[in-house]
């Protein structure tokens, strides 16, 4: 919502300017600019809001992937809860999508008995691959198994 908020502030930025530009063309009679001129200084203007734009979004997409790198490296072992068997980084939700893939389910079934979207269960799976360091269900659920979270 952020981004979108500077993109509108940015095209009302370059539509005012463009608007004066008109104005004062309008308003002195100087018709001896050359549309070169104008075209030369609008594509100026939307270079160098274009540069700042970028340079922000960049700003934030690196702020994202530090906070994502932090989540992904963590060692599942530092999160393990030893008196309950569990691993405390799990959601309660991730732990019935893991109950229902030990079961067997397919995702579409999971989302089903748990009366959410697919698109929502593939999530969980992903987030739980991410936190139990795996790359596939059986994987998942083997693993889980070795770290007691599962009987």
């Amino acid at each position: 919502m952020k981004t979108a908020g500077i993109i509108v502030l940015y095209g009302l930025a370059i539509g005012l300017v463009v608007s004066i530009m008109q104005w004062v063309d309008y308003k002195n009679n100087v018709h001896s600019w050359s549309f070169e001129i104008y075209a030369g200084l609008t594509a100026l203007i939307f270079a160098l809001g274009g540069l700042w734009l970028g340079t922000q979004l960049k700003r934030k997409h690196r702020g994202n992937q530090e906070n994502t790198v932090e989540v992904k490296h963590t060692p599942i072992d530092t999160v393990i809860n030893s008196g309950q068997g569990e691993i405390s980084g799990l959601s309660k939700r991730e732990m019935e999508v893991l109950q229902l893939m030990a079961a067997g389910c397919s995702n579409q079934e999971i989302a089903d008995k748990l009366f959410v979207s697919l698109n929502t269960v593939k999530t969980h799976v992903s987030n739980l691959f991410l936190k139990l360091e795996v790359k596939r269900r059986t994987q998942a659920v083997i693993r889980a198994k070795e770290l007691g979270i599962l009987s």
